[in-house]
């Protein structure tokens, strides 16, 4: 599905690049970009901004996008993420059709480059240590010192390199090295590491190789073996292009355009890997697809939408530098959304009994329900009525505040749906004082919610049949974090979890058509929030609802506090 990119607004300076380079004949007017995931994680929301960026700029100019998992680091890597990766970019609307690739498809490929920059006097092997070679590069106010073994013969760097493809040599006892300049003002050029030993199993190629190239060395050839034109990545590898460039122009292969963008940073939120991996390996979240988890299982275990991401995404739009983006955008993102496609319900999560006391202790009937107000095709449907209900603890209070128009003693509120009621009694715990139930009287004239003689009520409020409802669990989520930090300011370490992330309720009063609600089906509880039928521990008649979101909206009070 094609993202429509800032479509209210001017093009980014990523669209300007393009056009100009279709405009200019460059690459033969081609666009081809790519997305390429390490798979050695989940992904998540930040990743999500440059899916829909490679995507949606491929299918705004008629291109292509690559799927490329840059697979060349065995440690971390595993079968699992990839399938993860997969799922997660079908479920935004994105499809990569037949082109999947995998940078370790391309390991005789990197070797063959590598032999050939040592041929050509531009690689070396080098035997310090990693900690000595980050002592020789030296600092942004000092230049680095050669190796002792930059001058080695080509003779010599071509068999040591050999060597250490056939595994005669230990983990870090030797690595490739680029011969650049040790006095580069970019630390990157100099000498960086090409190629480095590890006797680990590769999940795709099993022990066939035991060195494998760094990141920056297969990068960038891996977009020149696919022809990418536009290499789109975020702004941490801005010093790295320099290397990017030098490596596909010593060689004199095609060249692509590396363009960087400033990545998402959420407040709130941690998106750093390292840190999301350690949460699921503490126990302190129950997976990557935890609903608390910024990774895209999690937001869609949640009950977030792939509309809402996208959107979200077009919204923040794209940027030369970083910031930090409020979460509340999110959340505001989700429940425009939802507003438009959610069927209402009614659910009551702390409940409170009342007793119509003047209504028939024998009689049941059916009231009719509007399903979505911005929907009207999405009809009515019935709800059952009868004489006791239960409403939430919050709508009664025994001495309300002033501006509190719910209900009270001798106070009248609308019962949504249904009619208007008035507590005529509240009944206690002798021991605890604690309020039991309450007890009302209704007008059968409003069935309906409205009052023939005209009379008005402040105040309507949600209930359900206590003969007809059912006892669920209702999970409400928050954020994980307590700060409004992210990873951008260098706090991921620091922030704090919030103990408030997931309160459980497990008597919960809901009314009796959501009993048959399917894993995955959403719903706006009336007066409470946005909530979703869990997708892995619900079961069929028992169903288990997580909290997407609340019905407040707080990216509101923010834009209006910006306007002021």
């Amino acid at each position: 599905m094609p993202l429509q990119l800032n479509d209210s607004s001017s093009a980014n300076f990523i669209q300007e690049i393009i056009e100009n380079d279709i405009k200019s004949g460059k690459y033969n007017g081609r666009v081809h970009t790519r997305f390429p995931p390490e798979p050695n994680g989940y992904l998540h929301i930040g990743h999500a901004k440059s899916i829909c960026l490679n995507f949606g700029l491929a299918s705004q100019y008629n291109g292509l996008c690559n799927l490329r998992f840059d697979d060349t680091n065995p440690v971390k890597e595993e079968a699992e993420y990839i399938d993860s990766i997969k799922t997660d970019i079908k479920w935004l609307g994105f499809d990569w059709d037949d082109r999947l690739f995998y940078a370790s498809d391309y390991f005789e490929k990197f070797y063959e480059y590598a032999v050939q920059l040592i041929m050509d006097g531009n690689a070396y092997v080098c035997d310090l240590t990693p900690d000595q070679i980050r002592q020789y590069r030296g600092t942004f106010k000092t230049p680095g010192k050669d190796s002792p073994f930059r001058s080695r013969s080509v003779d010599e760097n071509l068999d040591l390199f050999s060597r250490m493809k056939k595994g005669e040599f230990k983990n870090e006892e030797k690595v490739l090295r680029a011969k650049i300049d040790m006095s580069s003002p970019n630390l990157n050029m100099r000498d960086p590491v090409l190629y480095r030993i590890l006797h680990e199993t590769h999940y795709r190629t099993g022990d066939t190789w035991c060195i494998y190239p760094t990141y920056d060395f297969a990068h960038c050839i891996s977009d020149s073996i696919e022809g990418i034109t536009h290499s789109i990545c975020t702004l941490e590898f801005e010093d790295h292009r320099h290397l990017y460039d030098w490596v596909l122009d010593t060689l004199g292969i095609y060249h692509p355009q590396q363009i960087e963008f400033a990545r998402l940073n959420l407040s709130n939120t941690v998106m750093s890997k390292r840190r999301l991996l350690d949460l699921v390996k503490q126990g302190l979240v129950t997976g990557w697809d935890d609903p608390r988890m910024p990774t895209l299982s999690g937001l869609r275990r949640r009950g977030y939408t792939p509309e809402a991401i996208r959107d979200f995404c077009d919204r923040i739009g794209v940027a030369k530098r970083n910031s930090i983006v409020d979460v509340a955008l999110l959340e505001h993102c989700i429940r425009e959304n939802l507003n438009k496609t959610a069927m209402r319900v009614m659910g009551v999560l702390n409940p409170l009994k009342m007793v119509i006391v003047n209504y028939p202790d024998d009689k049941e009937e059916e009231l009719d329900a509007v399903n979505n107000p911005e929907d009207p095709a999405m009809g009515t449907r019935k709800i059952p009525f009868s004489k006791v209900i239960y409403i939430e603890k919050d709508d009664f209070l025994e001495d309300p505040p002033k501006k509190f128009f719910r209900l009270a003693l001798g106070r009248e509120v609308r019962l949504r749906y249904a009619y208007y009621v008035r507590c005529v009694d509240v009944i206690k715990d002798d021991t605890t004082g604690d309020i039991l139930e309450i007890h009302c009287t209704y007008d059968p004239e409003t069935r309906g919610g409205s009052s023939p003689d005209g009379r008005k009520v402040k105040g309507t409020i949600h209930w359900v049949s206590a003969a007809h409802a059912f006892d669920a669990e209702v999970r409400l989520y928050d954020h994980l974090f307590k700060e409004k930090g992210s990873d951008s300011d260098g706090k991921s370490d620091e922030m704090a979890l919030n103990k408030d992330s997931l309160i459980t309720l497990h008597s919960c009063k809901l009314e009796p058509g959501l009993k048959e609600a399917e894993k995955g089906d959403i719903f706006q509880f009336e007066r409470v929030g946005y909530f979703c039928v869990d997708n892995r521990v619900s079961s069929p008649g028992h169903p288990v609802f997580n909290r997407i979101v609340t019905l407040r909206d707080s990216w509101k009070k923010i834009k209006n506090r910006q306007r002021q």
